[in-house]
């Protein structure tokens, strides 16, 4: 069956496009963009009603929500690794994976788009302060799990889904004021991870810049 991912440079997309390179999968990538209003196209929402990528489309059915898509493909390319097999070192890798999705990811979310959770500008100035402060707590947590694995890659034995995962947060934190530097293994693991010829495909055609940390003039 054929595969098409409907993507947005720079978003968690970058996950499922990762990992689709890392399995050498034959695959369409589209490209949505996100300040055009593409993702709301009756032809997308068709697809996904809630409007947000990624979008991976595996013959007849589509498939939204990253972790989902993730697992799907695991179980589809389960040569590329991932995701560890089996076992507790499965069981940890989807921990980490959910944990990344479900509440690291979210507070960045607060933090980029605090209208999304009040129309008032003062409560929206305090959600974003308060988001950072999290986020910074956040990423000091993804260093600590980078900075003592006991495999080569976050996700195990080989590249995967939370190598991409935590790169994708990590660039994000740029964008917060967090200069990657401050996070020394998240931010070697990132560089190495990017480095891949499959990953460095994916960087490419989203034209991704790695380190997005400017200092303050």
């Amino acid at each position: 069956m054929s595969l098409k991912l409907y993507f947005a440079p720079g978003t968690c997309s970058f996950v499922a496009h990762a990992a689709l390179e890392l399995a050498g999968a034959t695959f369409e990538p589209v490209l949505l963009k996100l300040q055009r209003g593409e993702q709301r196209s009756a032809e997308f929402l068709a697809l996904n009603p809630h409007g947000q990528v990624p979008v991976l489309v595996d013959g007849s059915d589509a498939i939204s929500q990253i972790v989902a898509i993730v697992l799907h493909l695991d179980q589809r390319f389960p040569e590329a690794g991932l995701l560890p097999p089996a076992g507790l070192a499965r069981t940890r890798a989807l921990e980490k994976l959910l944990w990344m999705n479900n509440t690291a990811h979210p507070t960045f979310s607060h933090f980029f788009a605090p209208q999304k959770f009040s129309d008032d500008a003062a409560a929206q100035a305090s959600i974003k302060a308060q988001a950072l402060v999290q986020y910074r707590k956040e990423l000091a947590e993804i260093e600590q799990w980078v900075a003592h694995k006991d495999t080569p890659w976050l996700s195990g034995e080989q590249p995967g889904a939370l190598d991409g995962y935590a790169l994708t947060l990590l660039r994000w934190g740029g964008l917060a004021g967090i200069d990657p530097h401050t996070l020394p293994a998240t931010w070697a693991l990132s560089q190495q991870f990017a480095a891949l010829p499959a990953v460095a495909r994916a960087i490419e055609r989203e034209r991704l810049t790695l380190n997005l940390y400017r200092p303050q003039s």
